[in-house]
């Protein structure tokens, strides 16, 4: 997979291509991050990226000349007016982008080449969105200073879930799998300060182990994000358990 990050703080993103499992996934060459600095593709000496807003307001927006060139100068985007097929996605970092989720970014692991645009100030010009984005993604109900940290959360969902880069295994029972939060996880020592590991965990019993395991991450669900447990979102076993618990007054 290539990653081609588009912001005018390419220095903020150094020390993180170089970390953990990202720069693991780079080092075997499972993925590439190219990041290019909008400021290179401003037509001025002084490098201007961004302008006051039309129709008066706060803030400034970025202007839509940098942007369109520094697109241009990846081969897979295409523009709204070309018809050469199919290009890399282009994703816009913005607060009013739709909620990024773990089932987006399951399928953005599937790309062969993704685009981010990391806004910045008031966001971008809107022609470039009418004219080249492909998503618009949010992180959460919030605003940030710029879209750089959001790059890194959309990096970070995504990179683990490109096939080689994490055992398959250690992906199957993590939060939102089955609809519903993760269980909690215990290691050695089997007591620390008063407090054991549940009996359960240390019986090798591997039935009972999965039913506690389903019992706590449908607790921990009800308590965190009840609005997950909607009809036909979860699987039969766990439907059926999480009726059980509330007919016996647990939910």
């Amino acid at each position: 997979m290539t990653i081609h990050l588009l912001t005018l703080f390419p220095e903020i993103f150094q020390g993180y291509r170089e970390a953990s499992i990202l720069g693991r996934a780079i080092e075997l060459g499972q993925v590439s991050l190219k990041l290019i600095d909008i400021r290179d593709f401003a037509r001025d000496r002084h490098r201007t990226c961004d302008d006051y807003t039309y129709g008066g307001g706060a803030g400034m927006v970025l202007k839509p000349e940098p942007l369109a060139a520094a697109l241009r100068s990846i081969p897979g985007v295409r523009s709204r007016d070309e018809a050469r097929g199919p290009g890399a996605r282009v994703v816009y970092l913005t607060p009013s982008g739709r909620l990024w989720t773990q089932e987006l970014a399951a399928k953005a692991a599937q790309e062969r080449e993704i685009v981010l645009i990391c806004g910045r100030y008031e966001g971008i010009d809107q022609r470039i969105v009418d004219e080249f984005v492909t998503d618009e993604i949010s992180i959460g109900d919030y605003v940030l200073a710029g879209g750089e940290v959001a790059a890194m959360v959309l990096i970070d969902t995504v990179v683990r879930l490109v096939e080689g880069v994490i055992k398959a295994h250690s992906l199957a029972e993590e939060s939102f799998r089955r609809g519903l939060l993760e269980y909690p996880q215990y290691t050695r020592p089997a007591e620390f300060e008063g407090r054991r590991v549940p009996e359960v965990l240390l019986t090798g019993n591997h039935a009972q182990i999965e039913r506690w395991r389903l019992e706590r991450s449908l607790e921990k669900t009800l308590q965190c994000r009840p609005d997950l447990l909607q009809p036909g979102r979860l699987d039969p076993e766990a439907a059926r358990l999480l009726e059980q618990m509330r007919s016996k007054g647990e939910g």
